[in-house]
């Protein structure tokens, strides 16, 4: 199948009712795995990378993987920039061949997260690759509020002029999910959704999905979220498999051996992923 963008799977997804998951890859066993997934689910995907994790491997080189992967797979396969942090990481990915674009600019005031957002859409869809961006605030590693606002949910009259003034082709909106572990179950203002799509028409993403019961994922997709976005469950499940097989084998020493036990691990997490989000045999 082709490497596409992530334009086509997400608009789908919205007409469809179901939700493309977003897959963080930290290694080229996550990447092995994920797509493998795909691949038994007869589902689309999508792969991405945040900025920390480019800082242990640079973009050419997941961009490199992923690409030679999708050549080869027989689902469509998207590269994606997760919570790019700046104008300079998002051209960084996106000359390394990302086929989808995230920036960040949600921890800075509206009117500079609107400047930010309109460059790097601007920049990217000279060559038709689409942008997602931020509104409001996901807690966990972002936990403060911005900028002193009352509330970090998405407000929606602020999301229908942020999505005009900058011509993003996605939004991810706040709701009360949070990265990271949650210690508790969140609690989520769903009918947010409904309320920003009155005003709002491009795809919607959900953010800290990782621990998030799954009837209110499913809830969150009815309503409109068309990409849903794992990263620390995956990072679980790979550490656990090698932390098994060291302890069954201490005196292994072939990274081989334990990376194929964290990746048969984070395989099977993401075909129950793709369950749960409705995208299995929409390929």
């Amino acid at each position: 199948m082709p490497y596409v963008t992530s334009r086509e799977l997400l608009l789908d997804a919205q007409a469809r009712q179901y939700a493309v998951g977003a897959f963080n890859v930290e290694n080229m066993e996550f990447v092995q795995a994920v797509i493998a997934a795909a691949e038994e689910a007869k589902a689309p995907v999508i792969l991405q990378t945040t900025p920390g994790t480019l800082k242990y491997a640079k973009p050419w080189m997941f961009a490199a993987m992923v690409k030679a992967a999708a050549d080869r797979a027989s689902v469509p396969i998207v590269m994606h920039l997760d919570h790019g942090d700046s104008f300079a990481t998002a051209m960084n990915c996106f000359r390394a061949g990302y086929s989808s674009i995230m920036i960040d600019g949600s921890k800075q005031p509206f009117e500079e997260n609107i400047r930010l957002t309109k460059s790097v859409a601007d920049a990217c869809h000279a060559a038709e690759i689409p942008v997602e961006a931020e509104l409001g605030k996901v807690g966990g590693k972002e936990d403060d509020l911005v900028n002193g606002d009352d509330s970090p949910y998405t407000d929606p009259e602020q999301a229908c002029e942020f999505v005009e003034r900058t011509g993003v082709d996605s939004l991810a909106i706040a709701i009360g999910t949070a990265h990271g572990v949650y210690k508790v179950t969140p609690v989520l203002d769903i009918d947010r959704i409904d309320a920003v799509k009155k005003l709002v028409s491009v795809p919607f993403v959900l953010h800290g999905t990782s621990g998030v019961p799954d009837d209110k994922v499913r809830e969150c997709i009815r309503r409109g979220m068309c990409k849903v976005n794992y990263a620390t469950d995956l990072r679980i499940a790979f550490t656990e498999g090698v932390k098994a097989y060291i302890a069954k084998d201490p005196e292994v020493y072939d990274p081989k051996k334990y990376g194929a036990a964290g990746l048969a691990n984070v395989k099977q997490y993401v075909l129950g992923r793709m369950e749960v989000l409705g995208c299995a045999g929409k390929a």
